[in-house]
């Protein structure tokens, strides 16, 4: 297996240059990518979006105690999923890249490589070249066991990795909970009608945003006069450097333009219901693609906290089951350790709301001093670690004992 990841510097005895097509693939970056996809601005935006919401959220990990959940970083396994998931890719880039490929492909899948009993490190395997075996007859051993099996494109070897190898994240759009379903598949008529209407306002500009036109004129001209009339007309009409200038008809002939009125034919108003569709079928917020026209938020908090309810909360809650279920032993979570993404990042409010909210955090004695000041990534203080709160508070059992007289003499 070790020499699966060998390939990856040295292709057929020669060094894979950094640059090249195939070490992107490698990275799980493919060159390949069909660009009229990725081209359309609204799809663009919907998958940079998702991508650097996932990529920006701290990976953290903890653990279930008798006194609650603690943060750990248990040996060098937190490490590798928190600083450096490989050589060539910082956590960030890592985990945008395996969002990236989850949306577009559908699938995205991670080779956790061991040296040992220890996780040395983390690659993305491309996606399109990747298929999923149910063995049902035991032929690679355990029966019923599910087998993932790479296509090396260049050289023609095929590798295949166990389940335990493999972290497999999916779409929501899955019929068997095996293999999901592409967003570009799903979208595919519509994101060709975005395709389609950017191509005719490009050619519109080309054209120095004139319509076509029906030249007229007496008699009868072949093939190759047309030809060269019509060509000649398109030289002093077409191009933007021409727009308003004036056009020379000979004697006898008529150019009458066809009037494209855009507003007719509510041009602009389907590109904006295209791309709230595309927007919709990712979970975007229309005013995270700049659409505010109906914008019903507030604040930017309520915005923040709205996609990350509707949206990212079932591929954060994915990734964070995959990621404990596969990098952790047995035992290990059976101590209560588990890896969870910090939203926390996205749902700071402003400085106000913010100071407020930790104010009556410490106040009320559910944060201490020094956990409020961690917030702010202020340095802790001493004796800022102990709960306080209000002293007249008391429990609400006693509530209406300090109303009750009392006898001389009584406790």
């Amino acid at each position: 297996m070790f020499n699966w990841l060998k390939n990856l510097f040295r292709l057929n005895n020669r060094v894979v240059n950094l640059n090249s097509p195939t070490f992107l693939e490698w990275l799980g970056i493919d060159p390949d990518t069909p660009k009229d996809k990725i081209s359309e601005a609204t799809y663009f935006a919907c998958m940079k979006i998702m991508a650097e919401s996932i990529g920006k959220l701290p990976l953290k990990m903890y653990q279930y105690t008798d006194k609650g959940i603690i943060k750990s970083d248990k040996s060098d396994l937190y490490n590798v999923f928190k600083l450096r998931p490989n050589p060539y890719m910082t956590s960030a880039t890592f985990w945008s890249t395996v969002e990236m490929n989850r949306n577009h492909y559908g699938n995205a899948y991670i080779w956790l490589r061991y040296q040992g009993p220890r996780l040395q490190d983390l690659w993305i395997i491309p996606s399109e070249d990747t298929s999923i075996l149910i063995d049902d007859a035991g032929i690679l051993g355990t029966k019923d066991n599910i087998w993932y099996r790479y296509s090396d494109r260049h050289t023609g070897k095929i590798y295949t990795f166990s389940c335990n190898e493999v972290m497999h994240f999916k779409t929501s759009m899955t019929f068997d909970g095996l293999v999901g379903m592409p967003v570009r598949d799903i979208l595919k008529s519509t994101v060709d009608g975005a395709l389609e209407s950017q191509n005719f306002m490009n050619n519109l500009y080309k054209t120095g945003l004139t319509g076509k036109a029906v030249l007229e004129y007496t008699g009868d001209l072949d093939k190759d006069s047309k030809d060269r009339l019509v060509k000649g007309f398109e030289e002093f009409a077409n191009g933007s450097k021409n727009a308003g200038k004036i056009i020379p008809v000979p004697l006898g002939m008529k150019l009458v333009p066809l009037n494209i009125k855009l507003t007719d034919s509510q041009f602009f108003e389907l590109k904006k219901y295209t791309a709230l569709q595309i927007a919709a079928a990712f979970g975007i917020k229309p005013n995270q693609i700049n659409d505010y026209e109906k914008s019903s938020y507030a604040s930017a908090e309520a915005q923040n906290l709205a996609f990350y309810v509707d949206t990212l909360l079932y591929p954060l809650k994915q990734y964070e089951e995959e990621i404990t279920y596969k990098s952790l032993s047995s035992q290990m979570i059976n101590q209560g350790y588990f890896f969870k993404f910090n939203v926390s990042v996205i749902l700071r409010a402003d400085i106000k709301s913010q100071m407020e909210a930790l104010s009556k955090g410490v106040n009320n004695a559910i944060y201490t001093p020094n956990e409020a000041r961690s917030y702010l990534d202020l340095p802790a203080k001493e004796g800022g670690d102990e709960l306080v709160m209000n002293g007249n508070y008391i429990p609400i059992t006693m509530v209406g004992e300090q109303y009750t007289s009392q006898k001389g003499g009584d406790k």
